[in-house]
């Protein structure tokens, strides 16, 4: 924020006020619903919706000054509101009163600079933004804050009750949809399908802790995929993949935040996603456009979005340089170090397709690119950035690995800031660092290990048998000094550290 802002001329709109009209338009038919129906298709033509709001032309009557000036007080309010996602309130859910509004800490991740050191070795200057940090420990949250908070604002105006929430997931999702819909238990109960043994132990535990009923079903993620979607057509209960149009609507504060954080300032930005369900990257663009056509930015940066080989449909369809002759076909993925983005027919590529073309349209040339990259490159350039200060996920590795291909490929120039996605906490997907420094990773990821690049612990012991001291048995304190003297002098010789002279 500047220091020289006065506050006086943005008053009036400073604490928001539910003024929106929000309706769902098919991407298909360009049909429109009212939001107070539970939807995720058009019931005309069967294709995904997003939501528009009617009143939206009045957002350009502010002038994108102002609104800068609107949000960046709003950071310093202590309203818990206010604190999340819906600082942009009149982007996101304006139709949603505060006291509907599900707030757990999720929104406003740090943006942190790569190291010298990193820099130089991708031959990029680059920032990742930590959305593992958010309360899931991953970016489903901004999209989870948004859906439950549309549920909650329906229950509040008695228009559904005894909601069960279902999803599909490759992990992310099952937990930040178990979290929120625990924070409003009995009002919301949970239920999420996982692909068997395709996600790590610490995502399973995620939503097992937050008391959702957890399904484990045979095949991959697609399959899964395909049976919520059954349930949400069949049954009364609310589906919370991101073919909800309210996931998209959250996961757009992404872009906005980044546009706060960079001073609005989007000249030779680059945003580097992973693309997985593809609801992501259809809400960066999404959310960049809204700020854009608002005046609050001045251009749209480059998107890049980025694919494992192994998972490769939207590359694949982007291939085709004629835009009248792509047709999109579903891929069988592969196993996967970057699991949550290893989906073969995401249900958002209708959304990818029509907001990319816009994107490009607006700023009259090609904006939004898309590269594919090597399990191999996923997880070196993951374990060399983690190495160098950061928390990145493999799927923020495969961000960086993509940086890296967009910058061999002259996509990206020397002189452009790009701004990565690290989706997830590190943590969720320790296990594949794990079998990476024991070179034990399946053959079929196609990962080789690195000797340079595995780091094991290494156990020191006493030369001394009896100078073993444990819980149980403590030493006596002249034991417990030769124990500390002669460890000392083997972790000393281990790094070549010399004796104070």
């Amino acid at each position: 924020m500047r220091y020289d802002y006065s506050f006086e001329d943005i008053e009036p709109y400073v604490i928001p006020r539910p003024n929106g009209e929000l309706y769902y338009k098919c991407l298909g038919c360009s049909a429109e619903y009212s939001i107070e129906k539970l939807l995720y298709v058009c019931p005309e033509c069967n294709q995904v919706l997003l939501l528009h709001d009617r009143n939206a032309d009045h957002l350009k009557k502010i002038s994108g000054q102002t609104w800068q000036k609107i949000f960046d007080f709003r950071k310093m309010l202590k309203i818990p509101a206010l604190k999340g996602i819906y600082r942009y309130h009149e982007f996101i859910g304006s139709c949603i009163p505060l006291d509907s509004i599900v707030y757990l800490g999720e929104g406003h991740t740090p943006v942190v600079e790569a190291s010298d050191h990193l820099k130089e070795k991708t031959d990029a200057n680059f920032y990742f933004k930590n959305d593992g940090q958010n309360p899931s420990a991953s970016f489903k949250d901004r999209g989870m804050a948004s859906a439950v908070s549309s549920i909650k604002y329906l229950v509040d105006q008695n228009l559904v009750s005894d909601v069960i929430a279902v999803c599909a997931s490759t992990g992310d999702t099952s937990a930040a949809a178990a979290l929120y819909a625990s924070y409003l238990d009995p009002m919301i109960k949970s239920a999420v399908l996982l692909p068997h043994k395709k996600v790590t132990s610490q995502q399973l535990s995620q939503p097992l802790g937050s008391g959702a009923r957890v399904f484990e079903i045979p095949g991959v993620f697609d399959d899964c995929m395909k049976v919520v979607e059954t349930l949400s057509s069949s049954y009364p209960v609310v589906l919370l993949n991101s073919k909800n149009a309210w996931r998209i609507l959250g996961q757009e504060s992404f872009s906005y935040e980044i546009a706060q954080d960079f001073d609005w300032d989007m000249a030779d930005k680059v945003v580097v996603v992973p693309i997985g369900n593809a609801g992501n990257i259809s809400a960066v663009m999404n959310g960049f456009i809204k700020f854009y056509e608002a005046g609050i930015i001045n251009r749209l940066p480059k998107i890049i979005g980025v694919q494992s080989e192994h998972a490769d449909p939207v590359y694949r369809y982007y291939l085709e340089p004629d835009e009248n002759k792509r047709v999109f076909k579903p891929v069988d993925t592969q196993p996967s170090v970057a699991q949550a983005a290893m989906i073969g027919n995401p249900v958002s590529m209708p959304r990818v397709i029509e907001i990319a073309q816009k994107y490009n349209r607006l700023m009259e040339k090609e904006q939004v690119f898309f590269v594919r990259v090597t399990e191999q490159a996923i997880m070196d350039w993951q374990l060399t950035a983690n190495a160098a200060g950061h928390i990145a996920c493999t799927q923020g590795g495969e961000c960086l690995a993509g940086l890296v291909a967009a910058r061999e490929n002259k996509i990206v120039s020397k002189n452009e800031t790009a701004i990565l996605d690290a989706t997830a906490h590190a943590i969720k997907f320790s296990e594949f660092q794990d079998l990476y420094f024991n070179s034990t990773i399946s053959e079929s990821y196609k990962v080789v290990s690195n000797p340079e690049k595995i780091n094991l612990p290494t156990l020191i012991l006493p030369d001394t048998p009896n100078l073993m001291p444990s819980q149980k048995n403590r030493l006596a304190p002249a034991d417990l000094k030769k124990f500390v003297n002669e460890i000392s002098d083997k972790i000393a010789n281990q790094l070549g550290l010399n004796v104070f002279s």
